[in-house]
């Protein structure tokens, strides 16, 4: 069974929020108590914490998915619903995360540090958070929103300030175990060390980490052996050591060689953009400071082959130090070649300030609608797709089985200027209308859906604009019975004044009123103006 993950795909998703509530307080002698839904709580958010605690990415192996706690719904009497709680997930030090497309998202480092891998959803508003001046009793609540889902890929690279590469069977894990704390599985076979090792070194006043990984071989960065998948955990590294072999039993190989191997290995690997240094630039791996540590001295070829190859390797503009894992000889110089390194690197990190990007504030055009419009065209038929971080948030929001939520959808749409925007483009009644993308919500655009529904006197849940949609008559023929109405006026009035002045009639509006009673009695009232 695996002990040791360091790449993991992770399925996330935060919190449902919980939906809005729908109630009318009631009290005695208070008939009109007035609504007192309650909001719904939001979800929980999925969190990525460093924890110094935490050594590898084994838990998420076995359990990939992970879930957020759902927002509660809201309640009468005004009471909210509780919000969901925070997951958090415990993560080593050194993680990246990325995307299932290799995008980095973040680059966790350092204790505490955090990445909201999946946000909870919204929860809805009740009908007491819906109530206006206007509409003073709504009989409908908006609907909890579901939190973020996403896909990420999690790598753990160790947090090292030395990285040991080498053969297999070179030593390398004889060596981290000589010099440091470190019990790593030694045997004398290839391939033994199947997972990067970490181990702490005291030189002086310079305390540092080195890593060992599984060995390199010729071809390992086409797939062959285990440790090119590894050398991931070495990117952080200030500097490489090679541990060479010089007790080595296999005629084709010698120290020279091996060392061009591991050389060709390191130049064909491409560093992860995702960590960089204080100037956003990453150095290759072979373009590092590098040591050679000419292992196994302590035999009597090995400490020969040491003495028959140190001037070349000098002559290159190596340091070469001669070291013996069994007898620690050359142990306690090559820790503080290391140590100076790493103090080196360390000061230069520090001496050189953290290039900061600074904020870019770009505020909402004046003009800007908040939504597109999008024409496409559907078994030869037109489409409308409106795109928006509002309309679609609204259409989750509602609730199509009450009448009165899907009127203040059409309200809030057409104050955005959604309906405008879709005369505009030559939109008719009966045209297909989606908000949203490929999952969005499908509508047969009806334009009589004016807006003001919180003028409309109808019963609770229900909107009078939804009633008899067939016979209600269009904005057009409302517009058309309007100006006749206004004509007929017109002529009216044109044709009494052209009486008057014709002298048909002289009686004055208020001398009929006055004889109308005398009329009655039988009495000549007519009079003259």
């Amino acid at each position: 069974m695996a002990s040791f993950v360091d790449r993991v795909v992770l399925h996330v998703s935060g919190g449902t929020g919980g939906h809005g509530c729908v109630s009318v307080h009631r009290e005695k002698f208070k008939p009109l108590g007035g609504p007192d839904g309650g909001n719904g709580g939001n979800g929980g958010d999925v969190i990525l914490r460093v924890d110094s605690q935490t050594t590898t990415l084994l838990d998420y192996h076995h359990a990939p998915h992970r879930h957020a706690t759902n927002g509660g719904p809201g309640m009468g009497d005004w009471r909210g619903g509780k919000n969901g709680e925070t997951l958090i997930l415990p993560v080593p030090d050194g993680t990246v995360v990325k995307t299932k497309g290799g995008d980095v998202l973040a680059d966790l480092v350092g204790e505490g540090t955090e990445f909201i891998a999946a946000a909870g959803g919204l929860g809805g508003l009740g009908n007491a958070a819906l109530s206006s001046q206007k509409r003073r009793a709504p009989g409908f609540a908006l609907l909890g929103i579901e939190g973020e889902s996403s896909d990420i890929v999690l790598e753990l690279k160790s947090i090292a300030d030395i990285a040991l590469v080498g053969f297999p069977s070179a030593g390398k894990s004889s060596l981290i175990a000589a010099m440091s704390a470190a019990r790593p599985k030694i045997a004398d076979y290839p391939f033994t060390t199947l997972i990067p090792n970490l181990g702490v070194v005291q030189a002086g006043e310079v305390r540092f980490t080195i890593a060992d990984v599984p060995g390199l071989i010729e071809g390992a960065s086409e797939g062959k052996g285990l440790g090119h998948n590894f050398l991931r955990h070495v990117e952080r590294c200030a500097a490489l050591v090679h541990v060479l072999d010089c007790g080595t039993l296999e005629s084709d190989r010698d120290p020279l060689s091996d060392l061009a191997i591991i050389e060709a290995e390191l130049e064909k690997y491409a560093v992860d953009m995702s960590y960089a240094g204080n100037d956003g630039e990453v150095v290759p791996l072979n373009h590092r400071p590098r040591l050679v540590a000419l292992n196994k001295v302590d035999l009597p070829d090995g400490k020969d082959m040491a003495e028959f190859v140190r001037p070349e390797l000098e002559s290159r503009g190596y340091r070469v130090f001669e070291v013996s894992a069994t007898s620690h000889e050359g142990l306690r110089q090559l820790g503080f070649a290391m140590a100076e390194i790493v103090k080196a690197a360390r000061e230069s990190v520090a001496a050189t300030p953290p290039k900061v990007h600074a904020p870019v504030l770009r505020p909402r055009a004046v003009n800007e609608a908040g939504f597109k419009i999008r024409r496409e065209e559907k078994n030869l038929e037109p489409l409308f797709r409106v795109l928006g971080e509002k309309p679609v948030r609204w259409v989750k929001q509602t609730d199509f089985t009450n009448e009165e939520a899907i009127g203040y959808l059409a309200d809030r749409l057409a104050k955005l200027g959604v309906e405008t925007e879709l005369f505009k483009q030559g939109a008719k009644p009966g045209d297909t209308v989606v908000i949203g993308d490929d999952d969005g919500v499908v509508f047969d655009w009806e334009p009589t859906m004016m807006a003001g529904a919180e003028l409309l006197a109808s019963p609770r849940g229900t909107d009078v604009r939804f009633a008899d949609i067939g016979d209600r008559p269009t904005r057009g023929q409302k517009r058309d019975e309007q100006i006749e109405r206004r004509e007929a006026k017109a002529a009216a009035r044109a044709e009494l004044e052209a009486e008057r002045k014709a002298g048909i009639w002289t009686e004055s509006v208020s001398g009929r009123r006055a004889a109308r009673p005398l009329k009655e009695s039988g009495l000549n009232t007519q009079h003259e103006e």
